[in-house]
């Protein structure tokens, strides 16, 4: 039960701490668009973004007025792209796309997720074109974010689809280098990539969701560091468990709130509602930090002996209070480590306390992986697979999800800064070992599935 303590407490998270609804993402599938003729296609899809996104925006507007709680972003995520315009080419999906940049503009929506491919065990012909389109969509289009699932428990690694897609990164940062390789801040790879996930650049209508959903993202670092900075200065005994049970109740409030409006969203609008996430995911404000989080929690330097253990305690820790608070929590649910999009991990990259092997260790406990990771320009396409292949191998085993989003800047060497502005933020460019992995990725193929897949 919720009692006046936890109201007040609350208030205080939404007007001090930064307690916001990061995203509310409306799911529409899209399969009964699919035709063989192109214009057909893209008619029917920008009809049926404009019928069920358009009242989205001013619902939110709405309901965030009532609780006076922020909705930062009305998003909106498709069916996977590879799959609705099977058949067709690269030609047509770059229509295709544009079509549904323009119908998200149209609807106010401010981005749209699921240009998207499932190629962890196969590319089809129109998987492979459409990652091969990927360097003129993502720098074309304003509003559209890409992802590929390339690798899961059950099917291995694709590492096919990987080096394909490691040649691409460089042609996608080379098409927006004006704008630091902006265009792979839009393109996440995964393993294991949850159908339910309301956070971009991942999101995509999953095919076993329903006609239209809707899946909600609430995050607030500042609320969880807030609550362990007041735990600590209390006259009680503190201890690592004190703290987790704090992270805990503070997750749990939070997810409630997040429940409440995304099943009165989802209510409003006539849609079915899907999952509330959890995930600790950063801004580059200061306040809103996971690396603060940390701080708070004793890790003096962001990177250092502890910060694995930190980061797992941490994220078991709003894992276990979310789900006491909902069942219907889902997508990621845990704690994000974005380098450019959270202002202290990016300090700590900067200083060099954190390196690209912490980061990847440390992926082994949290919610996603590698995330908005800057590197030299100059990194070979081989390079850029590998690290691909190590986070994906990382979700594999581990049979959780891992994901890359890594941006080559063009002209630019470790130690130099990439802006990208807004909630991407900035970062140094890290340090890669380059040309280590070459003749290992060159082999390609597929990594079988562990043995740990054969659990029916």
């Amino acid at each position: 039960m919720i009692n006046s303590n936890d109201i007040i407490q609350t208030i205080s998270m939404i007007q001090d701490e930064k307690l916001d609804v990061r995203a509310v993402n409306m799911g529409i599938d899209l399969f009964d668009c699919s035709d063989r003729d192109i214009k057909t296609a893209c008619r029917l899809a920008r009809e049926k973004i404009l019928k069920f996104a358009s009242p989205l925006v001013k619902t939110c507007d709405k309901i965030s007025e009532k609780y006076e709680i922020p909705i930062v972003n009305k998003r909106v995520a498709v069916s996977p792209v590879g799959d609705v315009m099977s058949g067709h080419n690269i030609d047509d999906l770059i229509t295709f796309a544009q079509t549904l940049n323009d119908a998200a503009g149209e609807a106010g929506i401010d981005i749209i997720g699921g240009y998207s491919a499932m190629v962890q065990k196969g590319m089809t012909n129109t998987d492979k074109d459409l990652i091969k389109s990927l360097p003129d969509v993502l720098s074309q289009t304003t509003r559209l974010c890409s992802s590929v699932n390339a690798a899961s428990t059950k099917a291995g690694i694709n590492v096919d689809a990987l080096i394909l897609l490691g040649e691409k990164l460089l042609e996608i940062a080379d098409k927006t280098k004006d704008a630091d390789g902006f265009g792979c801040c839009k393109l996440s790879i995964f393993a294991n990539m949850p159908e339910d996930n309301p956070f971009m650049s991942g999101a995509y209508k999953g095919i076993g969701e329903a006609e239209t959903v809707i899946n909600i993202g609430v995050s607030g670092p500042g609320v969880v560091k807030q609550a362990i900075d007041r735990l600590i200065s209390s006259n009680i005994d503190v201890n690592l468990q004190t703290i987790a049970e704090e992270i805990k109740y503070t997750a749990y409030r939070v997810t409630k709130c997040g429940e409440i409006i995304g099943r009165e969203v989802a209510k409003k609008i006539g849609a079915e509602f899907g999952i509330v996430d959890l995930s600790l995911a950063p801004t580059p404000a200061i306040g809103d930090s996971v690396g603060e989080i940390f701080q708070s929690m004793g890790i003096s330097k962001i990177g250092g002996p502890g910060n694995t253990a930190a980061l797992a305690m941490l994220n078991d820790a709003v894992k276990k209070g979310g789900t006491f608070a909902s069942g219907s929590v889902g997508g990621l649910s845990g704690a994000f480590i974005p380098v450019a999009e959270d202002s202290a991990l990016s300090e700590a990259a900067k200083n060099k306390y954190l390196c690209l092997e912490k980061l990847e260790a440390m992926t082994s406990v949290c919610s996603v992986g590698l995330d908005m990771i800057v590197v030299p320009g100059d990194t070979s396409k081989e390079t850029l697979t590998a690290l691909c292949m190590d986070e994906c191998a990382i979700g594999m085993i581990n049979r959780k999800t891992t994901s890359v989003r890594v941006i080559p800047v063009p002209g630019k060497k470790a130690g130099d800064t990439a802006i990208f502005g807004g909630l991407f933020g900035a970062s140094p460019v890290m340090e890669i070992k380059n040309h280590t992995s070459d003749r290992f990725v060159s082999f390609g193929g597929k990594i079988p599935a562990p043995l740990t897949a054969l659990n029916n």
